[in-house]
């Protein structure tokens, strides 16, 4: 493995963040299968009826406020 094939650091003009170039191999480009598993897996559908015998009484109470 030289070291061209590796990712290396850039530094982005007028920004505190340095960004990587892409790995090798990989695209920049999203998959649309990614696409459905990710959303999917970020918000459970709430109608799925499997709730737990808590979950009614967690969306009514409401912690204090200091």
């Amino acid at each position: 493995m030289s070291s061209s094939d590796r990712q290396r650091i850039e530094r982005v003009k007028g920004s505190r963040r340095a960004k990587l170039t892409p790995a090798p191999g990989t695209s920049a480009e999203p998959v649309p299968a990614d696409e459905t598993t990710d959303a999917a897996a970020a918000a459970p559908d709430a109608t799925s009826g499997s709730s737990g015998p808590n979950d009614e009484r967690l969306r009514r109470d409401v912690p204090p406020h200091y």
